[in-house]
C-alpha cells in the first residue's frame, strides 16, 4: 500500500500548506477578514498566541474580535491562557525578526 507525502513548508507534522488554509473556512482564523492565524488544533493556536503582536494592518477591533477567536479556540482545543485582554499580548511586535537584518 502506497502512502502519500504532503510536502509542507515547515517541518512541523500539523503545518498547513496553500491548499490547506484555502479549504478553512473565514471563521477559523484569528483575524478572519484577514485569512490570519489558523486556529485549527491546538499547535496553531499557541502559534496565534505568540504572533499576536506581529499581525500588521489591523485595527483595535479586529484584534480584540481575534483575541476573542483565540480565547475560543484555546478553550476548545485545551489550550491555556492567562491572558484577559489582547492589550496583554501587544500589537507592535516586541521581537525583531530574525530574517531581516541590518546591512
Amino acid at each position: 500500500m502506497a502512502t502519500t507525502h504532503k510536502s509542507h513548508s515547515h517541518d512541523t507534522p500539523d503545518a498547513l500548506d496553500t491548499d490547506d488554509r484555502k479549504h478553512l473556512h473565514d471563521e477559523t482564523y484569528a483575524f478572519p477578514k484577514q485569512r490570519k492565524e489558523p486556529l485549527n488544533d491546538a499547535s496553531h493556536v499557541r502559534n496565534a498566541i505568540a504572533r499576536f503582536d506581529q499581525v500588521k494592518d489591523v485595527t483595535d477591533a479586529e484584534r480584540e474580535e481575534a483575541f476573542h477567536n483565540i480565547k475560543a479556540a484555546a478553550k476548545k482545543y485545551g489550550v491555556e491562557m492567562t491572558e484577559t485582554s489582547w492589550k496583554q499580548l501587544g500589537s507592535t511586535p516586541h521581537t525583531t525578526n530574525s530574517h531581516k537584518r541590518a546591512s
